[in-house]
């Protein structure tokens, strides 16, 4: 781990369980694949091995997407919004990303709009 990269985990600002939301995005179409959440150990581990590694809240333990599923995804890149509390993952999604079998958690979920300014 560079001190660059020790130093950008600490400038995170992390939820009073230590965790941030992630959000996970097709890296060349720019498809919203799901949401997640890492802690700092997570990134460390994401960063290192180039693979999401998350946090899961359910379970309390890391998961890295792909390891039991198959569903893997190769990271390209990694940001944090301009609050420092949210990362942008950019990924190389290999199968669906959603648990359901759907390529992301957010097909033919859709509100209709109903306000007259759209």
């Amino acid at each position: 781990m560079t001190d660059a990269n020790e130093a950008r985990i600490a400038d995170i600002t992390w939820n009073d369980a230590g965790l941030a939301p992630v959000i996970v995005q097709q890296y060349d179409t720019r498809e919203v694949l799901m949401l997640a959440w890492m802690n700092a150990e997570a990134l460390r581990r994401t960063l290192a091995e180039g693979r999401a590694v998350y946090w899961s809240r359910s379970r309390q333990e890391y998961w890295r997407k792909g390891d039991t599923s198959g569903n893997t995804q190769r990271v390209h890149a990694v940001a944090t919004d301009c609050d420092g509390d949210t990362l942008l993952l950019t990924v190389d999604q290999h199968g669906p990303a959603c648990h359901t079998g759907s390529r992301t958690c957010f097909d033919d979920r859709g509100f209709d709009l109903t306000g007259e300014e759209r």
